[in-house]
């Protein structure tokens, strides 16, 4: 299963990103086809705050849209997303503690550890900060 970060679900929202177009197309290709994918629920949650924050884009996405755009992510039926667990804490006080993470490096902590938790094979993000992180880390826009 792939899980997708929030870097790209901005990209991908945002026409007026640089890499737009390519995850957008990305997004679609995971949403309309047959593999597994994931948003784990922080992203969703932060994708919400990015894209609709006025000092990050002007003008920002008007909320209902950015909520909008949640909802058509979730039409698609290989998508799951994921949330704390059972198993959860003990994964996430286990990375936390093997990195020495602590201040903002929590959020991606977090993100890691519900990755992990559910199986997830590999994140798709732009972001190098999840390299420290027990997960395959791919930066798909790189690919083409």
């Amino acid at each position: 299963m792939i899980a997708v970060d929030t870097n790209l679900l901005v990209y991908a929202h945002r026409r007026d990103s640089a890499f737009h177009k390519r995850a957008a197309e990305l997004l679609q290709d995971l949403a309309e086809g047959d593999r597994s994918w994931a948003i784990p629920w922080p992203c969703i949650h932060e994708f919400l705050a990015i894209a609709s924050h006025p000092r990050i884009f002007s003008p920002p996405t008007p909320p209902e849209r950015a909520v909008g755009q949640v909802d058509a992510w979730m039409e698609s039926p290989t998508l799951s997303l994921l949330g704390e667990g059972p198993g959860y804490w003990r994964r996430f006080r286990a990375t936390l503690e093997s990195g020495a993470i602590a201040g903002p490096r929590v959020h991606d902590a977090r993100v890691a550890a519900l990755c992990a938790d559910a199986g997830a094979t590999e994140l798709w993000t732009t972001d190098r900060d999840f390299s420290r992180y027990p997960i395959r880390v791919r930066n798909p826009l790189l690919d083409g």
